[in-house]
């Protein structure tokens, strides 16, 4: 299947899958509520925030996030972290590990910008006044609010606005993809974990299935993309057109050896898939000479970038590590 261009695939995915994300704010502001400058021993600081987002309705949305810049930091490569939790650290996110390695991290709870059920009469749905998944699902959302939280790293005069990555893992890993690939501000663009409507082609997948998740999870797609059910093969895409999407940019996918249900095979394959999306620019994709991915072999040579983890579905601390040494290359 040829990987049409990167402005056709935004459409045509936003159309048949994710839905079309809201317009950008008519203004965007903050308030700093609460400041550590102890976070971790004195490595950081940590800093609560409200990003009051000024919608083009009328409405004004507040998302609050935490910054964690470490102490003296110029010019640094940073993390918009998509989390399960408002907690810092987390079992997911190992802030202090993420310090060390040189990194700032902004992050938020995705439930804060829009809650992860059928219900569109809170957070963001209820901002913009929407009734169902009509014409945007839950993902789509909650990647509209990652590009907030972009929106103030770009005020942050220590944050390197070349090193922006957004992260997220599972279901929060197709955020990352999505919000990556339309927000060309994020210059690494990391998925963990992200399985069916993911990173993973849909074609020949095992574990999760579209119908599966669309039965379990309609209102994170648009309305109508279950009629995809058990037909994968008519689709006019599939999941490597998001990954491509993030050409000339970087994309890094990222998978655990015993998550059948995501398929690491099948983000693999993504993988290489749109590895066409480079080359087409003269560009390496994914370097890999291996038919199947080596179990704890970072695959960091092209600006696809790739590995596979030995466990279950996790984000773990080895995964953050290969993160970080890719972008640190």
């Amino acid at each position: 299947m040829k990987i049409p261009d990167r402005q056709q695939i935004i459409d045509l995915l936003c159309k048949e899958e994710y839905g079309f994300l809201p317009p950008a704010p008519q203004k965007l502001t903050w308030e700093v509520t609460e400041t550590d400058d102890e976070f971790c021993a004195g490595k950081a600081s940590l800093k609560n925030v409200i990003l009051h987002i000024a919608l083009d309705n009328g409405e004004v949305f507040d998302l609050p996030i935490k910054s964690i810049i470490p102490a003296g930091a110029k010019n640094i490569p940073f993390f918009v972290y998509i989390g399960f939790s408002p907690f810092a650290p987390d079992k997911f996110f190992p802030c202090e590990e993420i310090i060390d390695n040189g990194f700032g991290t902004l992050s938020f709870f995705y439930e804060d910008s829009a809650s992860d059920s059928g219900d569109f009469k809170n957070g963001l749905s209820k901002a913009f006044k929407l009734t169902d998944n009509s014409s945007c699902g839950k993902i789509a959302l909650w990647a509209w609010a990652a590009m907030r939280v972009m929106d103030y790293a770009a005020a942050l005069p220590e944050l390197d606005k070349a090193r922006a990555a957004v992260i997220g893992h599972s279901r929060l890993g197709k955020t990352a993809l999505l919000a990556g690939a339309i927000d060309t501000r994020f210059n690494f663009v990391i998925s963990n974990d992200s399985g069916c409507c993911g990173a993973a082609v849909s074609r020949g997948k095992r574990g999760e299935t579209i119908r599966n998740i669309t039965n379990a999870f309609p209102f994170w797609f648009k309305a109508g993309f279950n009629r995809y059910a058990g037909s994968e093969a008519s689709m006019p895409f599939d999941q490597h057109f998001l990954l491509a999407a993030t050409a000339p940019r970087s994309v890094y996918v990222s998978s655990s050896s015993d998550d059948i249900w995501a398929d690491p095979e099948a983000e693999f394959l993504g993988c290489k898939l749109a590895s066409e999306a480079w080359t087409n620019l003269g560009l390496k994709g994914l370097v890999c000479d291996d038919s199947k991915p080596v179990t704890g072999k970072p695959y960091h040579d092209g600006q696809a970038a790739y590995h596979l983890r030995k466990g279950c579905h996790y984000l773990g601390r080895e995964d953050w590590r290969h993160f970080m040494n890719y972008i640190k290359r």
